[in-house]
């Protein structure tokens, strides 16, 4: 896996607050945004897989033990 450098500006109260939390906790600074923006781009993903189930058609509880049992299933 390549990596990339990526440079951006925050606001300095965000910056401390970063540095504090990193040093207390003992996590690297990269590492930790890394895993931050991974985080975040897993939730957009979710989001967008949630609108998608959404747009399914869906069966009622009722519906899936009725069927169930008219196949002798249940």
């Amino acid at each position: 896996m390549g990596v990339k450098q990526l440079a951006t500006k925050i606001d300095e109260k965000v910056k401390n607050a970063l540095d504090c939390f990193c040093k207390a906790k003992g996590y690297k600074i990269n590492h930790f945004i890394e895993n931050a923006i991974l985080d975040k781009l897993e939730e957009y993903e979710d989001i967008s897989d949630l609108g998608k189930l959404r747009a399914e058609s869906f069966r009622s509880f009722n519906e899936v033990i009725s069927k169930l049992k008219s196949d002798g299933q249940l």
